[in-house]
Parts: structure tokens; C-alpha cells; sequence
């Protein structure tokens, strides 16, 4: 067997809850302590040093390590990603996904352990990582091309098939600051996919594009595999790592619970979902892409059950949530969407389907915001994500987020259960006549 694309070997990455603080009183104390010995111990060389006499670094990690404002987002990752793979990696918000994606995209240092790659890598991690904001979309696409060691003559080779795939002609001399997200994704996917790197990362930033968008991009990385490179995907929609990778990855508090085919990854991912508590902090991680203009920090389930986010069979799904608008924005659509667990839409709703809701405009501020579902789902567990745009225009800075796992109960209030040979994720509505007799029988 060849080499392994990418070999990733006791790999860790620690962060510290708000960023860096001032270093403890005892991590102070002690490491006065060790200046003063080794000032002493150069001062008098017969002065008796132990041999177990701890380096700083050692005294930094024993702080550390009994600190509990530090974390680690990843801890003892081993894995042999091979040539020719389209590796799915799931797991619930805070896995560690998107912070493995950035080191293997040597956009974040490790912590401990190494990485060994072979073949040049193209990411895609999120809206417009890799362009410059006032360079044309004609320039970056020369300026990533080089990035990855490409001359100009095999760029221009590759610009009429990118621009094609972008869709985006009549604005190839415009910066790019100006293009929406849908456009800078399909733009960035198609720099990303086209300038052939052995190796292709990409986080879930496709759910910005539309359905037929993306379809192009599921084709374009099975066509990548078919080419013998390697694809590495993070997704929420388990139908997607089902239908296209040949192996999957679950992720679970930084550690790696389970490996190998996607239907058997899938579903030790999914076997352990519950529904959410009834009201939850939505962090600005949790969010698709970076907020610049408004964002989603608290939702919560109005009369739910059980004080989780579940509801009773047929009991109508109704929600409040808190938002803030960091800069005054026109023209604002809010919208909800119900997913099964495996990513499939069940259905999509807007604050303007009712024609006779404005668009509105919100100036600077914390906003509460409630809505209602109809319920027409089946019992079991469904996934619901919230987003807002502008008049239905996919536009950087908005929030866009999964924002909790909904259950349907298999009851009523009142304890009465539905037909339990009825199939299916929505309860069908229909009428019926009795049948008329046409002619008699024999």
C-alpha cells in the first residue's frame, strides 16, 4: 500500500477559555523560585541541585495542566487518511471539526503531535478564507493559484473552467468585497476544486449555496476522488458523508469515538442524539460563518415538554429567540428549517411566506423575535437551524445556525399515541370519497 496522504499522529491542540491571562499567583511563585535556583546554582557550582530540578517548561505544563481555564479541543488524534479518500468528519458542535480542518489546513498550530502531508492542499473552511477582500475575483484566483505553487500559464489554463463553475462572469473584475456569500462560495469552491491540489479540504460552507449549487459541488469532489486525490468533508447532513465518502470519521469532545464505513459511523453518531434542553446559549462558534451583522445568542422552546426541546405529537412548535443586530441592516427575512437527523429538509419556512409581513428594517440592538411551526411531523428526532438574510440574498455577516435538536413525542398531552402503522416523517393530510358503484357484479 502507498503512503498515506495525510498521516496525523498523536496530534492535539489546547486553548485557554477567554484567550491569555496574566499567569497565576503559584505558577508566579514558582517560577521566581526557579530563576532564584538557577541564579543560585551558577552562582555556587557546588551547591547540591536535585536531578529532578523542573525546567520552566515543565513548571508551565504542571500549571496547566491543573488549570481549568485551559481545554483541548482535539487530544491524541491518530489517523491515516489515504490517496484517493473522500473522508466524512462528523460530530456534534464543539467536536473539534472545523479545529482539526484548520490544522490540517496549517492555518492553526498543533499543540502536540505532527502532521505529515503529501501533495498540495486547497481549503475551504469558510466564506472567503483565502481572498483578499479588496483584490478582484480575477485576482485571487491568480493569487490562490500561486499560493499553492502554480505559474500563471497553468492558472490561465484552469480560468475559463473556473469562472464557468463559479457562475460568477460579469463580476470577475469586481473586488470581491462586494459579492454576496453565495457568490464568494461558489467562487472560492471553484479556485479551491479546479487549481488541483492532491488534496482537497472542505468544512460545511456549501450549505450557504443553493441546492442546485451544491449538487455541482458533489460532482465536482466525486470527480476529484475519481482522479485519485484525497477529499476531506465536514458535514452536518449524514445523507451527504453516506452518499459520497468512502470513509467516515466521528469526532466526539476532541477524541476520535469511532472510524471506518459511513453507514456504521453514522449511525453510532446518530443512535446517541437526544433533543436539546428546552433553551440554550448560541455561541458565535456555532455559527456557519462570522458575524458581522447580526447574531444569534439565545433560543428557547415555548411550552415544550419535559423541559427539553421536544414537543407533543401534533403540538405546534413555537420559539423565541434573541438576537443582535451589530449594524443597522434593511430589507431583513427571517427563516426557519426542519431537517430529519441525517440532514435530509423536511420543510423550510420565511417571515414573509405571508405576503402580508414586511421585510424589516432593525436598527442597532438586542431583539426578541418568536415564531411558530405547524407541527406535521412524526415522532422522532428532527434538527432545527435558523438563518436571516437580506430580501432572500444570501449575504455575508448574517447569522445562519443549527440551532438544536427538536424531538417529537409519541404522544399526545393527554397520552394518546398516533396510528402506529402510519410511516413516514410528516403526517399526510387527505380527503376521501366512499367508492360508487359503477356496475354489479356477478
Amino acid at each position: 500500500m502507498s503512503a498515506p496522504a495525510i498521516q496525523i499522529e498523536n496530534l492535539g491542540k489546547r486553548y485557554r477559555y477567554g484567550g491569555v491571562a496574566a499567569l497565576n499567583t503559584s505558577l508566579r511563585a514558582d517560577v521566581t523560585d526557579w530563576v532564584k535556583g538557577m541564579f543560585h546554582k551558577n552562582k555556587h557550582p557546588s551547591a547540591v541541585v536535585s536531578p529532578h530540578h523542573e525546567s520552566f517548561h515543565e513548571i508551565h505544563e504542571r500549571h496547566v495542566a491543573a488549570d481549568p481555564t485551559y481545554f483541548w479541543a482535539l487530544k491524541d488524534i491518530n489517523l491515516d487518511i489515504q490517496q484517493g479518500e473522500v473522508v466524512g468528519i462528523i460530530g456534534r458542535n464543539g467536536a473539534g471539526k472545523s479545529t482539526l480542518l484548520k490544522i490540517l489546513s496549517r492555518i492553526t498550530p498543533p499543540t502536540t503531535g505532527r502532521v505529515t502531508y503529501r501533495g498540495r492542499i486547497a481549503s475551504l473552511l469558510e466564506v472567503g478564507t483565502g481572498f483578499h477582500r479588496e483584490l478582484t475575483g480575477r485576482e485571487n484566483i491568480f493569487l490562490n493559484g500561486s499560493i499553492l505553487g502554480m505559474t500563471r500559464r497553468e492558472i490561465a489554463r484552469k480560468f475559463d473552467e473556473i469562472v464557468a463553475f463559479a457562475e460568477v462572469e460579469k463580476f470577475m473584475d469586481t473586488p470581491v468585497k462586494f459579492y454576496s456569500s453565495g457568490m464568494y462560495v461558489r467562487l472560492a469552491f471553484a479556485v479551491a476544486a479546479h487549481l488541483q491540489p492532491e488534496i482537497l479540504i472542505v468544512d460545511e460552507v456549501l450549505a450557504v449555496g443553493d441546492i442546485g449549487f451544491q449538487k455541482k459541488c458533489i460532482g465536482k469532489m466525486e470527480s476529484v476522488a475519481r482522479e485519485g486525490r484525497t477529499v476531506l468533508l465536514v458535514s452536518h447532513s449524514m445523507g451527504t458523508v453516506k452518499a459520497l465518502c468512502s470513509k467516515a470519521i466521528l469526532l466526539d469532545h476532541g477524541t476520535v469515538k469511532a472510524s471506518g464505513s459511513p453507514d456504521e459511523v453514522v449511525a453510532e453518531y446518530l443512535k446517541e442524539h437526544e433533543a436539546d434542553a428546552a433553551e440554550r446559549v448560541i455561541r458565535d462558534e456555532d455559527h456557519r460563518n462570522a458575524v458581522t451583522k447580526m447574531r444569534l445568542k439565545r433560543v428557547r422552546l415555548l411550552h415544550g415538554a419535559q423541559n427539553r426541546f421536544a414537543v407533543y405529537w401534533q403540538q405546534p412548535i413555537a420559539v423565541a429567540l434573541e438576537v443582535e443586530v451589530l449594524e443597522r441592516i434593511e430589507r431583513v427575512t427571517f427563516g426557519a428549517q426542519i431537517l430529519t437527523m441525517d440532514g435530509t429538509p423536511v420543510f423550510t419556512v420565511h417571515h414573509d411566506d405571508d405576503v402580508s409581513q414586511p421585510h424589516w428594517t432593525l436598527e442597532p440592538g438586542v431583539y426578541r423575535l418568536e415564531f411558530t411551526l405547524q407541527n406535521p411531523l412524526r415522532p422522532g428526532l428532527y434538527q432545527l437551524e435558523m438563518g436571516a438574510d437580506q430580501e432572500h440574498l444570501m449575504m455575508t455577516g448574517f447569522c445562519s445556525v443549527r440551532v438544536a435538536t427538536l424531538e417529537v413525542l409519541d404522544h399526545t398531552e393527554h397520552g394518546l399515541t398516533p396510528v402506529a402503522f402510519k410511516t413516514g416523517v410528516i403526517n399526510g393530510a387527505s380527503a376521501w370519497k366512499q367508492p360508487e358503484r359503477l356496475e354489479g357484479g356477478k
